[in-house]
């Protein structure tokens, strides 16, 4: 079960995440083919991937992240531990993405803010990590 202190970042990130997966179920194929050029652009991988198939995983995957991030039986190590992979993902394409950050390769512009934001998702998985490590130390 969840303590208070895990609980209310798992909150707000997860009803963030949750919220963003419901906005793309359904999502039209300009926005698919959108979200997939980014994605892929950072992630090569990503290219031989369907933009309707890709939008509807990362539908699926955030809708299942928020979930989890939400409900407090699930352990924090562990969604900490789910989340840190997701948002450092985001983070990655953040700083990957031209035109995402300033000359320092670090601040962001103002295109890149709507990315920037998901470094406070990582320090959330960071925190929810780190406190489920230490809860006995």
């Amino acid at each position: 079960m969840a303590k208070l202190r895990q609980y209310l970042p798992r909150l707000a990130a997860g009803a963030f995440i949750l919220n963003s997966g419901l906005d793309k179920r359904g999502a039209d194929a300009e926005t698919a083919e959108g979200l997939h050029a980014m994605a892929s652009g950072t992630y090569p991988f990503l290219a031989d991937v369907e933009p309707q198939d890709f939008v509807k995983a990362l539908s699926t995957a955030e809708i299942a992240l928020g979930a989890a991030l939400l409900v407090p039986f699930v352990p924090s190590g562990l969604v900490g531990l789910a989340l840190g992979g997701f948002s450092g993902g985001l983070v990655g394409m953040y700083l990957r993405t031209p035109g995402m950050t300033r000359e320092d390769g670090v601040r962001p512009t103002p295109e890149g803010l709507g990315l920037a934001k998901d470094v406070f998702l990582l320090g959330i998985a960071g925190g929810l990590v780190a406190d489920a490590v230490t809860r006995d130390a």
